[in-house]
């Protein structure tokens, strides 16, 4: 029995000195998430509004799929306006954040908006 547990321990430490090859990960992203600058903040929320992203103006028949295809529009127009990529769950979460937690400058997007 003392010699099962030696060989176990003799292999697994051998498994230990090897050093696996680095396997790609599946959440890879493909954009960076970095900060979003002010004039990319005024662009979402002014963009967003504008086409009723929330929803308040009205039922739906299916508010999922009109999210989505709002956020792959706005996507493409940071893009294009500012050359960064974003992706459409950074972007989303970038929302709701500036909505819930970040009252004061939402309310500054606003003001300059209404300039």
């Amino acid at each position: 029995m003392a010699e099962r547990q030696q060989v176990h321990n003799n292999s697994s430490s051998e498994e230990e000195e090897e050093s696996p090859e680095p396997e790609t990960s599946r959440s890879w992203r493909r954009f960076k998430a970095s900060n979003m600058g002010f004039v990319e903040m005024v662009e979402m929320v002014d963009i967003l509004k504008r086409v009723n992203y929330d929803g308040k103006h009205g039922p739906y028949p299916n508010p999922i799929v009109r999210k989505a295809k709002i956020m792959a529009k706005f996507v493409k127009s940071l893009h294009r306006n500012f050359g960064v990529r974003r992706s459409k769950d950074h972007l989303r979460k970038w929302w709701s954040d500036l909505k819930l937690r970040e009252h004061d400058q939402y309310r500054r997007i606003r003001r300059v908006l209404q300039k």
